[in-house]
């Protein structure tokens, strides 16, 4: 094998929406504040029960029984997340476990917003050097467990979720070459700190790095992939926020492609956001089986990840 490929795609929202009505009942916010800023009418809250494992596991398992593989034939579980409580047993190892997986490596991944492509490209490297055949990559985040609901800038922004991939070697590979970084005088611009940890972050600052200098890399990453912008049958960018998603995906000249905007109806859920978007793409039948697709994410550290994919 020479490569890999996405095989299947699965997720999992929580049912409890929170609208921006909701949202205005708790600060001094309204429904046309939000969308006006940030595109976004809708978001998921997860219940008390409702861990960063657990919806991890429910979005690994739909994925797993869509890829037609057994839980034994899975050796690598990768989960991408910043809003893990626990340190041990890490969020990968229940996930294995609640799966009933035989004996994988299991490794949580914190890149904040740009997780799932740093986990997805993890897997891809393993997979290339022979360390695993089949893995599960995961992005899930509990994000309204580090939200500031008194704080209107942030607390409108955040949404729960997980989306799952699983990803198989492959004679033809089908996951391009990631091209990733960071910023790391702008690693402040996003922050989960404290006791109790939460979210703030220079919206503007990320907003101006996001539309100027992300469009160059991302069109590096079609590059590298040998993919034309215009060849795109779809853009995933990490849903931040609407007023970047489209500006950017027209830099990019991604001139054919479904730009990907969940954010209108998810929020941001971080390192979830992509494989949850793409999930929903494919499960609705947007993106033909094996037609590329640019996935990047960016955000926390100022952290930056991309690769194109082949739609499974």
């Amino acid at each position: 094998m020479t490569g890999s490929r996405v095989l299947a795609l699965g997720h999992y929202q929580p049912s409890r929406v929170l609208t921006n009505d909701d949202l205005a009942a708790m600060v001094d916010t309204s429904d046309e504040w939000i969308r006006s800023r940030v595109g976004i009418r809708t978001r998921r809250i997860a219940e008390p029960d409702e861990t960063v494992a657990s919806m991890a596991a429910e979005a690994a398992a739909k994925a797993l029984a869509n890829s037609g593989l057994e839980a034994a034939d899975i050796d690598l579980v990768l989960v991408a997340t910043c809003t893990a409580v626990d340190r041990s047993p890490n969020t990968a190892a229940r996930v294995a476990a609640r799966l009933g997986l035989s004996a994988p490596a299991v490794m949580d991944i914190n890149v904040v917003c740009a997780g799932f492509p740093h986990a997805l490209a993890t897997a891809d490297h393993a997979i290339r050097a022979g360390s695993s055949v089949n893995a599960l990559v995961v992005g899930v985040e509990k994000f309204t467990d580090v939200a500031d609901w008194t704080d209107r800038t942030t607390c409108v922004l955040v949404g729960d979720g997980a989306g799952a991939a699983v990803v198989t070697a492959a004679a033809e590979p089908g996951i391009g070459p990631v091209v990733w970084g960071s910023v790391p005088e702008m690693g402040h611009a996003v922050r989960i700190e404290g006791t109790p940890s939460r979210f703030a972050q220079e919206g503007q600052s990320v907003y101006r790095w996001a539309t100027t200098q992300l469009p160059p890399i991302a069109r590096k990453v079609c590059e590298r992939a040998g993919v034309a912008p215009e060849e795109l049958a779809a853009v995933v960018l990490h849903q931040a926020n609407l007023r970047i998603i489209e500006p950017v995906a027209r830099k990019i000249g991604a001139v054919n492609a479904v730009i990907a905007t969940d954010v209108t109806e998810s929020g941001n859920t971080s390192a979830a956001s992509i494989p949850l978007a793409l999930s929903k793409l494919v499960e609705r039948g947007e993106i033909a089986s094996g037609a590329p697709v640019l996935l990047f994410g960016f955000g926390g550290n100022l952290s930056y990840a991309g690769q194109v994919v082949r739609c499974p």
